[in-house]
């Protein structure tokens, strides 16, 4: 289920609370939601910095020292009687260093995100409210632009592909997004247990280049039983673009409020902003997968296979020349323990 917009309503409070410099404090204006808790948009005065405050009536809001920080946005605990004395106060405050486009696709999804929760306690929306917000920091630490590049979008075309079959296979939707480490740029893209599974994805034809990040990607005496899925996509009109794949699976998870907030939150670690997606016009066909198994016979560079003057490597592997032993998801997921 796609969000609601509020930009256009977050635009206009700002707009009409911008200018008054020679006041000291907050100056609000109260923003329409259905969420059970207050939420105004404001100006902090002298800096003039835009922001969105969420006022609570029965919750504890940690210390400032305990709330998420990141690059453009501070987070802030108000004291009551600079708002409202009847309610408990957080605020997400643009930096003046902070980009006014990205700050507004920020504070909208955030509004929109807690306007979802109408039926959520104010503790759960509260914690709906601090996981957003890392999901924030974690898209503003990779310092790129809105928009995946073309590597990124198939890439992430192909971890949302694995699982889309992993819920098709019965794996639990909690297990599958926990162990959904590809946002967070993790070693391997699934982790389960002492197990993981690396995906790969391509568009060649003739060819699978497989890009290995270090040489610890593919060390199955580190992570065992290790895999590697490799997907493989083509260009056709007649295919799914990102947006359409991300409206599947939450689709999938219409019925668990909580996993499709872990999924929304991932989808921002790992770049993808719902603001943009009209930008992602690339069509996209499943074209295969296979899963092979890394262990001793698989080709690949490791520490123990490269002088010890090599610190690390990052290389190419083509997955079309590799008669290593394939195994379906099944029993890749039978020894993994998830099924």
């Amino acid at each position: 289920m796609d969000r609601p917009s509020d930009k256009d309503a977050l635009t206009a409070a700002w707009r009409a609370l911008a200018g008054d410099k020679d006041r000291d404090g907050w100056n609000t204006i109260h923003l329409t939601s259905g969420a059970p808790c207050l939420i105004l948009a404001g100006r902090h005065f002298p800096g003039n910095e835009e922001a969105i405050l969420v006022g609570f009536r029965s919750t504890n809001i940690p210390t400032s020292e305990h709330l998420p920080q990141g690059k453009g946005f501070s987070v802030r605990k108000i004291e009551p009687r600079l708002v409202d004395e009847m309610h408990a106060w957080i605020s997400l405050v643009r930096q003046a260093s902070g980009s006014q486009e990205i700050f507004l696709m920020m504070a909208d999804d955030v509004v929109s995100t807690l306007s979802m929760g109408s039926q959520a306690s104010e503790a759960e929306l509260l914690s709906i409210f601090l996981s957003r917000i890392r999901a924030w920091q974690s898209f503003m630490q990779r310092d790129i632009d809105a928009v995946l590049g073309p590597a990124s979008e198939v890439g992430l075309i192909g971890e949302l592909e694995l699982i889309r079959a992993l819920f098709e296979k019965t794996v639990p939707t909690s297990l599958a997004l926990e162990a959904w480490r590809g946002p967070d740029d993790g070693l391997q893209d699934f982790v389960f247990g002492t197990g993981a599974i690396e995906v790969k994805t391509t568009l060649s034809v003739g060819e699978f280049p497989a890009i290995i990040g270090c040489l610890d990607q593919l060390d199955d005496t580190l992570v065992r039983p290790l895999f590697l899925a490799g997907i493989r996509l083509r260009l056709a009109d007649t295919g799914v673009n990102l947006p359409d794949e991300v409206s599947t699976i939450r689709h999938m998870l219409q019925s668990e409020e909580a996993a499709l907030g872990a999924f929304n939150n991932l989808l921002i670690r790992a770049g993808y902003l719902d603001s943009v997606s009209t930008r992602y016009t690339r069509r996209f066909q499943y074209v295969s997968m296979r899963i092979l198994v890394i262990d001793e016979t698989f080709p690949k560079l490791t520490h123990s296979k490269v002088s010890s003057e090599i610190r690390d490597a990052r290389y190419i592997l083509d997955l079309d020349k590799i008669n290593g032993t394939d195994v379906s998801l099944q029993l890749a997921l039978q020894q993994l323990g998830v099924i």
